[in-house]
């Protein structure tokens, strides 16, 4: 019995391990696929499915200047389509135009550098236009799941961008979400703690 018990131990840590490597190598395929697919989008190509049988297409870039993180944005933000890259949240608006374009990705994959980002920082998105669009983060912080407002219509070109948290936690899902809220930055304010911030019951310290 107590030999079983390492290689039973053993077992269950490389079942995980596989499971992790199969997460970061779907994202990871899939990234090439819907680079191919934002490319024929850009030519004028409409909505570019990267696949025949996805129930997605490509809506928008994102990269971070000065950082590696350069990621496509799919449409809708099942757990399916997360599962491939960031996606844009059914209802708000689309990237670059007026009010709240928001954005979720898993946090151990595109995601995991939003822990890093500060005021000030920028972020840009690519439209199918072409167009690039400059936003500066303005607020950060952790938020619940339940707070809705986070998602409302916006004045301003505003991105919000959101994971699970925390980071580091071994388990998926929960309650707390960590959120990066930045504006168009030619609509960027002198004041860069202004506007709509997060809940202060959850702000980070």
């Amino acid at each position: 019995m107590r030999r079983l018990l390492p290689a039973a131990l053993l077992g269950s840590a490389l079942l995980l391990f596989g499971k992790g490597a199969l997460i970061y190598g779907k994202a990871g395929v899939a990234q090439v696929l819907l680079r191919r697919a934002w490319a024929s989008t850009l030519r004028g190509g409409g909505d570019v499915k990267p696949w025949p049988w996805a129930d997605t297409w490509p809506v928008a870039r994102l990269r971070r200047p000065g950082g590696s993180e350069d990621y496509i944005v799919l449409a809708g933000a099942s757990g399916r389509t997360l599962a491939f890259g960031p996606g844009q949240v059914s209802g708000s608006a689309r990237p670059g135009e007026r009010g709240n374009c928001v954005l979720s990705a898993h946090r151990d994959t595109q995601f995991a550098f939003l822990r890093y980002l500060k005021a000030g920082d920028l972020l840009e998105l690519e439209t199918p236009d072409g167009a690039r669009h400059s936003y500066a983060v303005y607020d950060y912080g952790v938020a619940h799941k339940s707070q809705v407002e986070l998602l409302r219509k916006t004045f301003e070109p505003t991105l919000t961008l959101l994971t699970c948290y925390p980071f580091d936690s071994p388990v998926p899902g929960g309650p707390l979400r960590y959120v990066v809220r930045a504006r168009l930055s030619e609509a960027r304010r002198a004041d860069a703690s202004g506007g709509p911030g997060l809940p202060t019951a959850f702000r980070v310290p």
